[in-house]
């Protein structure tokens, strides 16, 4: 396929004549692998520069991770298991098993789809993973003499339920998946070494409150298990929501010191993979215990602050302007304020040129800037249609409610003013 790597899948579909000696299977199967390397070449690529290496329909590339967020998986799931294994139970495309068999000394692939399952079995094998590829569903799986009483339990168990019901519709709530983890989660715990973790990505659309309340319900039957949290956002757009268990045995009851007790919580870790950000981690406790100070002063000269993407699907609104020092603009505006800089802010920071910014359309079409909106009573198209703006440039008009008063103001992105510097 090297040949072809450079050409588009629209120019070659145009082609078939060039191709007469491929029989019909043979070329949609061809025009299959060139789509797929063209389309998840950034996406994965470690795959991409694998020789003979195969890719599945659209929708399985599109959908599958990528090899950013399938790294940092294996990142947050590292243990001391260099002999142990691992059990991907939905394994689709295989990114994920791909990634998280470096962990271990054996990985099992389960997957219902049979291409899936071949596709994967040439992919591991021309990779030299020590990965088994089963063709069969999760349940199946579990309950099989053969497979579901691995010797001495599994290390890392792991799950990407499908979050569509049989008639293609989206679901939000964890139940409603398939495979039900919600169900599975006593027969995962008994395949679960003493030592082992269950790994879980969801949908950002999930109800993350009610799938914990699920999970939770049937987890408190056994003892000390509770579940971290890891919003894991790229560019700024939150991808996947993971959960992780963790085995703690420790009874609550044991600690009056509050920061032994908190050993005890579920953490919630916010990140941006695609930035040099810290991960920002916290408990639901901190965030109702934050406070954060409201807006004194003058907006003017000031520098402003919007967290990303991840933190703000976290709901630390409160604990973000405690740990950073900043003032919040609105009790119900995710928006911070400072008279300096702060260095390493988990995500956007201007400097506000203008505040309160006036200005008449008169005369102003020929006028540029970024137009956010935050908690306003306008929609960014509303006021850049009322203010005669186009999109583009390096200046920002945000408009928000500042102590419950609508207010518009120019600002300029701090890194744009470093970059002229």
């Amino acid at each position: 396929m090297g040949q072809h790597s450079n050409i588009s899948i629209e120019q070659l579909a145009l082609q078939r004549d060039r191709y007469r000696h491929l029989s019909d299977e043979e070329w949609r199967w061809f025009l299959q692998q060139v789509e797929g390397r063209e389309r998840t070449a950034d996406k994965l690529p470690t795959f991409a520069a694998i020789d003979d290496w195969w890719y599945p329909v659209r929708l399985s590339c599109e959908q599958c991770s990528s090899e950013l967020t399938a790294r940092y998986k294996a990142q947050i799931a590292l243990g001391t298991w260099s002999n142990g294994t691992c059990l991907d139970l939905t394994g689709g495309y295989g990114v994920d098993t791909f990634f998280l068999s470096e962990l271990f000394a054996h990985t099992d692939y389960v997957e219902q789809n049979a291409e899936l399952c071949r596709i994967a079995a040439h992919n591991f094998a021309l990779a030299h993973k020590n990965i088994s590829v089963h063709n069969t569903s999760a349940e199946a799986f579990l309950s099989s003499p053969l497979h579901g009483g691995i010797e001495g339990g599994v290390h890392l168990i792991f799950l990407d339920p499908a979050r569509r019901d049989s008639h293609g519709g989206k679901v939000f709530r964890l139940a409603d998946c398939t495979p039900n983890v919600v169900e599975l989660l006593p027969s995962l715990l008994t395949h679960l070494d003493p030592d082992g973790r269950i790994l879980l990505k969801l949908s950002p659309m999930l109800d993350l409150t009610q799938a914990i309340k699920e999970l939770s319900a049937v987890s408190t039957q056994h003892s000390g298990i509770i579940w971290d949290v890891y919003i894991v956002a790229v560019k700024n757009e939150v991808k996947e929501v993971l959960l992780l268990s963790r085995n703690t045995d420790i009874s609550m009851h044991r600690y009056t010191d509050l920061s032994n007790f908190r050993e005890t919580e579920p953490t919630i870790t916010a990140i941006d993979l695609s930035k040099k950000e810290q991960a920002f981690t916290f408990t639901r406790e901190e965030e109702r215990e934050a406070i954060s100070l409201p807006f004194q002063g003058e907006l003017e000269g000031a520098f402003l602050y919007e967290p990303n993407a991840a933190i703000l699907k976290a709901g630390a609104y409160k604990l973000i302007a405690a740990r950073f020092g900043l003032q919040k603009l609105d009790p119900n505006t995710h928006l911070y304020t400072s008279n300096t800089l702060v260095e390493n802010f988990p995500g956007r920071v201007w400097r506000i040129k203008e505040a309160p910014f006036q200005l008449s359309p008169k005369g102003a079409k020929d006028k540029q800037a970024n137009v956010l909106t935050r908690n306003y009573p306008l929609t960014p198209e509303q006021l850049k249609k009322k203010l005669h703006f186009r999109d583009g440039g390096t200046a920002y008009v945000i408009a928000c409610r500042v102590a419950g008063k609508p207010t518009v103001f120019l600002a300029e992105r701090v890194e744009d003013i470093h970059a002229e510097s």
